[in-house]
C-alpha cells in the first residue's frame, strides 16, 4: 500500500552534521526522515521556498529536458529500505505509456517538487522507519524497572530528539527502544 506524503522541511541534523528531508504522512501523523546530500538538500529547500536560482540547477535541467520531450512525471515512490539506504522510483508517462526508473529518493523528491508530482512511501517502509508522536512519548514501563533504567532514559532522549528536530537520531533511538522491548517480551 502506498502512503501519500508531503515534504515538511529540510533540516540539518546537528548531532550528525547531515541534512535530513522530513516526509510527513498527515493521515497517521508519521514522519519519515531521509538523509540527503548537501546539494540535494539545497535543491529541495530552494524549491520549498520557491526561490528561483539565476541558472537552472541539475533538477531544473532534468525537468526542462523531460518537458522538452513531452515526458511527464506521474509520481515518485520511496519503495524500499535496505541496509539503512532508501530507494525510490520515478513514474514517467509519455503518450499513454508508463515506465518507472530507479532513483535516489533525494533526486526523486527534488524533481517531484518541481513538477508538482505526488510523493508516496510504501507502507512497509513507513512502518520500519517512520517516527510517530507516540514514539516520542514515554511508554508504560514494566514495574520492575527503576527510573534510572535504560528504557526510560531512551524514551526521554527520544522525546528530546523529536522536540529538537533531530529526526535521524530519533529514529535510531526508536529502533533501540523497539529492540529492548522485543527482548523483554522474548524473555518473559
Amino acid at each position: 500500500m502506498l502512503v501519500r506524503v508531503k515534504v515538511e522541511r529540510v533540516t540539518l541534523d546537528t548531532a550528525a552534521s547531515r541534512f535530513v528531508v522530513i516526509l510527513k504522512d498527515e493521515k497517521q501523523n508519521r514522519w519519515l526522515p531521509i538523509v540527503v546530500g548537501s546539494t540535494e538538500a539545497q535543491a529541495i529547500a530552494l524549491q520549498l521556498e520557491k526561490i528561483v536560482p539565476p541558472r537552472p540547477l541539475t533538477h531544473d535541467l532534468m525537468k526542462n529536458l523531460l518537458e522538452s520531450v513531452d515526458v511527464n512525471i506521474s509520481r515518485i515512490v520511496v519503495n524500499e529500505l535496505r541496509e539503512n539506504t532508501y530507494f525510490a522510483v520515478i513514474g514517467l508517462q509519455k503518450n499513454g505509456a508508463s515506465k518507472s526508473i530507479d532513483a535516489r529518493p533525494s533526486d526523486a523528491i527534488a524533481l517531484a517538487l518541481r513538477v508538482n508530482a505526488p510523493i508516496f512511501v510504501e507502507e512497509d517502509v513507513m512502518q520500519k522507519a517512520s517516527i510517530t508522536e507516540k514514539d516520542a512519548q514515554i511508554d508504560d514501563i514494566e514495574d520492575d524497572y527503576s527510573p534510572g533504567d535504560r528504557l526510560e532514559q531512551l524514551n526521554v532522549e527520544l522525546r528530546s530528539a523529536v522536540q529538537d528536530e533531530r529526526y535521524e537520531e530519533a529514529a535510531k533511538i526508536r529502533d533501540e527502544i523497539r529492540k529492548i522491548k522485543e527482548d523483554l517480551r522474548d524473555s518473559s
